[in-house]
Formats: structure tokens, C-alpha cells, sequence
């Protein structure tokens, strides 16, 4: 299934994306389940096929606002520099050379959601994009076995792990301000559930700018697997369903460039993966 969140008629709603429209399940559900993560939280996901099979859209795709696929999930817990990138930090991948996960948190309000605008702030020319695949989890887990690890997964979705280079460099060991400006990046269209999208299936990731292709890799070049970061993370804090691990970026951000190649306002990014679907975003200048 593909359960997307989204405004329709100025009223914020999720459902289930049935070919070009969505089948609105807050209409049929809200009483139990107002959004898409009160569903993931009671791990009601079952329920949802058999319920829309055979329904007729509710809206079509195209009149709709999509937003991130979970509104307001606890926690963003972002991994760095999990394919060998050597070439873009002028040194040894340190994920290769020590066995651990590079991290940081986002805020929600750091990410729109499928043709929202990101935002390019004034306080900053060296907005760069990042293009990843996100897991979101389904259900609570606290040391969680590796060999378990997948089962924990409900469903994945597209990041733009958007960030402002030179913020990142304003503190030694410090990333948080640069990855966490407002709208700098995106998650979307929307979540594919693992009924449909095999975790242990080979994924080809692209990243295009202005048609531009940037970035092109698979999953299986990631230094850490899906399983391998669910038993890191899980060994020191709690994982509850619709926390959202973006796994990392591959070769072919700006900052690799020589010049850098920075976003500028006018600028379209779009995240592929072809089982997932497409997460594309403008760059907008935002005003002071």
C-alpha cells in the first residue's frame, strides 16, 4: 500500500493512494484514527487493505496538498555518510573505519512534504541537498536483535535530507543548526508499506537537479544496512511506530563539486526510487 498524509479542501486528512486518486481514511477511520500515525501507533496496519479494496478515490491525486507521510512523528533520527564518500569528505569514510553509525536529530518542521517549497534561508548560500531513502518503523522496540530488526520497519518513503553547508562547520563535533533550518528539506510522496516493498529488496536511488542527474546509486553500496541501524539505534533510545530513520546519502551532493554546485532559487530536486515514487521540491528564496 501507499498511505500518504495531505490537505484536501483545507482540511488535513491520510488515506490510501488507490492509481491517480486517494481513498480518504480519516473520513472512515478518524473516530479511531485521526491520522496516519495514531494508525501505526496501534499497529492497525492489517486493516486497511481489505478495508479500501475496491473503493472508489475520494479526491484526485492532483487536487491534493501531500504532506510528509507522518505528521509529527517522535523522533527523526538521521544517519551520515553511509555509502563511501571519501571523495566529497577528503578523507577515510569514518563508518568504514569505525563500525558506527554517524547521527543527528531533525525537527519536523525541517521537512515539507512531495512539490512543497524548500526553502533557501538568507542567512545562507550553501543550501545542498541529500537524497535518501527513510525508513519509517511500525512498531516499539528497545535492543532490538539484528535478525529481528526488519520486522520492525512498516513502510519506506524519499527524504531530501536538505542542509546549509556552513552552518554545519559552525561547532567542532556539530551538525544540528546546519541539518535543522526551517523547510530545508522534504520527505515524501508518500509511505510504501512493506507488504508492497520487500526490505531486503535492491533499490536503485537517483537525484536529479534541473534534470541534472547528481546522484545515482543502490542500497546494496550502504556501508550499514537497515537491519544493522535499527540494532545500533535501538541500543540507546526506545524506537516507536512513525519514528523516521533517513539512512544516509550516496556520492553526488553539491559540496562534491569543484566549484560546489549550491541550490539556488529557481531550482527543482527529485528523489527517485521506482518502487517508492518520486519526491520532488522547488527552491524558494525565503524572505528575512
Amino acid at each position: 500500500m501507499r498511505l500518504a498524509s495531505y490537505v484536501a479542501r483545507g482540511r488535513t486528512s491520510f488515506g490510501v493512494i488507490q492509481g491517480d486518486g486517494i481513498v480518504d481514511l480519516r473520513l472512515r477511520l478518524g473516530s479511531r484514527f485521526p491520522t496516519l500515525l495514531d494508525l501505526l501507533r496501534a499497529g492497525a496496519l492489517d486493516e486497511i487493505k481489505p478495508l479500501v479494496e475496491g473503493m472508489r478515490a475520494d479526491f484526485p491525486l492532483a487536487e491534493v496538498e501531500l504532506l510528509p507521510p507522518v505528521l509529527a512523528p517522535e523522533k527523526i533520527l538521521c544517519i551520515g555518510i553511509n555509502y563511501n564518500r571519501e571523495s566529497e569528505y577528503k578523507g577515510e569514510n569514518p563508518i568504514a573505519t569505525s563500525g558506527y553509525c554517524s547521527m543527528f536529530f531533525r525537527t519536523p518542521g525541517s521537512l515539507v512534504g512531495h512539490n512543497q517549497p524548500i526553502l533557501l534561508p538568507p542567512e545562507s548560500e550553501q543550501l545542498d541537498y541529500e537524497g535518501e531513502i527513510a525508513l519509517i518503523i511500525g512498531k516499539e522496540g528497545r535492543r532490538i536483535p539484528k535478525d529481528q530488526a526488519l520486522g520492525y520497519i512498516a513502510g519506506f518513503t524519499l527524504c531530501n535530507e536538505g542542509c546549509l553547508r556552513d552552518w554545519m562547520r559552525h561547532g567542532k563535533f556539530n551538525v544540528t543548526q546546519g541539518k535543522n533550518f526551517d523547510a530545508s528539506g522534504s520527505l515524501g510522496p508518500w509511505m510504501v508499506t512493506t507488504d508492497e516493498l520487500d526490505p531486503r529488496r535492491n533499490l536503485h536511488l537517483t537525484t536529479k537537479v534541473n534534470g541534472e542527474l547528481r546522484q545515482d546509486t543502490t542500497t546494496s553500496l550502504m556501508i550499514l544496512s537497515y537491519a544493522d541501524l535499527i540494532a545500533y539505534i535501538s541500543a540507546f533510545t526506545t524506537l516507536k511506530p512513525g519514528d523516521v530513520i533517513p539512512t544516509g546519502t550516496p556520492v553526488g551532493t553539491g559540496m562534491g563539486f569543484d566549484p560546489p554546485k549550491w541550490l539556488k532559487a529557481g531550482d527543482v530536486v527529485e528523489i527517485e526510487v521506482p518502487e517508492i515514487g518520486v519526491l520532488r521540491n522547488e527552491v524558494v528564496a525565503e524572505q528575512a
